[in-house]
């Protein structure tokens, strides 16, 4: 039901959007008035085609091609294109109808006249809007998903240790290795994070899509993550293997087991509801990390179990993938907790980010979406991510390197 819902709807905006192509082109000849049409629904059909083929190569292999997935993010890309198509079309026919009933049928040839040339002006200005996404999601999906980004935050703690004066810790998130296309973009990524040359790393979930073996030509890359004082990760929903048909059990755990195995090949050392000491000249801080919590994708975490053996009264910091675990845990738990590191939302990998105007279609489900935020005395930073899934790219909302810098308040 739903699926020919969505197909109607998809044929619907198809039809509407290309009202605005046969507006332009009605004074132009016919050849090339049958190249722009042809154009038009070679994209609109056969994307949809490559799509559909891609998925179904998944549903064999358990792993999408890349062509599928480029195909996949063109398909969406146009769909986004047209609907600004549409909606400037739809104003305009409103517009028209509004006017038709306030001139009844009393309207002359002169003014259906100036209807044609409004509603010709309006097609024009409806593609040219158009094209400011469509050649921002073209950017997206060729550039942008390798657009690193730092941001940097200095964090002000009370009982920070003098030891830890500007002490920082370098996070990423996200990285979904089964996504990557291109070695160069991902070791530019990685050259970019040691050149913050932090004394402590964090990887805060979903190194994979599904398999574990989607990491293996990766793992010299990160492999060359420099910190000194160590570097640790976590596991995210993507990381259990929870999202792919196995052919029994016991091929899902070999899978799990080889996930770890590759954690530390690349000398992650995982905090499974665990924590560590991480000390400096005789002082230290608490770093804990919990399996993931998620209030929609799974709550194997526990932080109370994680806690276990934690110094009430040294600073700590958490480790956990879903932001959604900060609101429903951690803000009001009883054990006072400095700071939590997630990542999972991604920003939707699309939005706007300016110092006057911060949107992404994800701030609807996740309000804690990109960034700090601070409650109860307490901090939650959601890094962007590193990597990309589905759409096989990235506009507006670029890959984050995290960098934090404690002080003493």
């Amino acid at each position: 039901m739903f699926q020919g819902l969505f197909l109607l709807l998809i044929i619907g905006i198809d039809i509407y959007a290309f009202q605005s192509f046969r507006t332009i082109c009605a004074d132009y000849n016919q050849p090339i008035k049958g190249i722009i049409y042809s154009l038009y629904w070679l994209f609109s059909v056969g994307l949809p085609i490559v799509l559909i083929s891609g998925f179904y190569v998944y549903s064999k292999s358990g792993v999408m091609p890349d062509w599928g997935k480029f195909g996949g993010s063109l398909f969406i890309s146009m769909i986004i294109t047209q609907l600004f198509i549409v909606f400037v079309l739809f104003g305009e026919d409103i517009f028209r109808l509004g006017n038709s009933v306030y001139h009844k049928f009393l309207i002359s040839n002169d003014v259906e006249r100036t209807i044609s040339g409004r509603r010709k002006f309006i097609s024009q200005a409806s593609i040219l809007i158009a094209s400011v996404p469509f050649l921002s999601f073209i950017y997206g999906i060729t550039k942008g998903k390798y657009n690193f980004k730092v941001h940097r935050t200095v964090l002000y703690f009370k009982d920070l240790p003098k030891a830890f004066e500007g002490f920082t810790i370098a996070q990423l998130s996200d990285i979904h290795s089964g996504s990557f296309t291109e070695q160069e973009g991902v070791i530019k990524g990685i050259e970019l994070l040691n050149e913050q040359k932090p004394d402590l790393f964090v990887f805060t979930g979903d190194l994979v899509n599904s398999q574990a073996s989607e990491f293996l030509p990766w793992v010299d890359i990160f492999k060359k993550i420099q910190a000194k004082f160590g570097k640790f990760s976590i596991l995210g929903n993507h990381d259990y293997g929870d999202y792919h048909n196995w052919g029994s059990q016991d091929e899902k755990k070999a899978n799990f087991q080889q996930l770890l195995d590759l954690q530390k090949q690349v000398e992650f050392q995982l905090l499974l509801d665990e924590n560590v000491k991480i000390e400096k000249d005789g002082s230290f801080f608490t770093l804990i990390g919990v399996h993931n919590w998620g209030k929609r994708f799974g709550r194997k975490g526990d932080l109370d179990k994680a806690l276990e053996g934690a110094s009430s009264d040294s600073i700590k910091v958490l480790l956990s993938h879903d932001p959604t675990h900060f609101d429903e845990k951690v803000a009001n738990h009883d054990n006072h907790i400095h700071l939590t590191l997630s990542g999972h939302t991604h920003g939707a990998q699309m939005g706007v980010e300016f110092p006057f105007l911060k949107w992404s279609p994800v701030k609807y489900i996740y309000p804690k979406w990109a960034g700090l935020y601070q409650e109860n005395g307490r901090f939650l930073y959601v890094n962007r991510g590193f990597g990309y899934l589905g759409f096989a790219g990235r506009v507006g909302i670029w890959p984050e390197i995290s960098i934090f810098e404690m002080r003493s308040a």
